[in-house]
């Protein structure tokens, strides 16, 4: 039988000096950090997905929000097509 490791215990320091490639093996991985200090767990870093799939409650409206992009595509714009429909949308208000 195989048996996953729930999570990597780090220490504060080790943490800080190397944040980029932790978050690197939590998005890559999907690995999970225990960030101790002092020898006691303080802190958790896991991915977003994660996060929200086990521990925060969706909210209903954002969850229809999403469904409407989705449906009109809209979910795949690039940040500067974004950008450039708040801009465009911004100058029609002030006319």
């Amino acid at each position: 039988m195989k048996v996953k490791k729930i999570a990597n215990v780090v220490s504060a320091l080790t943490a800080r000096t190397q944040f980029g490639q932790i978050l690197k093996r939590v998005r890559q991985n999907k690995e999970r950090f225990i960030v101790g200090r002092r020898g006691e767990a303080q802190a958790v870093i896991m991915g977003m997905d994660e996060y929200l799939n086990n521990f925060a409650a969706e909210a209903p409206a954002l969850k229809k929000v999403q469904q409407t992009a989705k449906s009109k595509g809209t979910n795949r714009l690039s940040a500067n097509a974004i950008n450039a429909e708040i801009k465009r949308y911004r100058r029609q208000q002030r006319t």
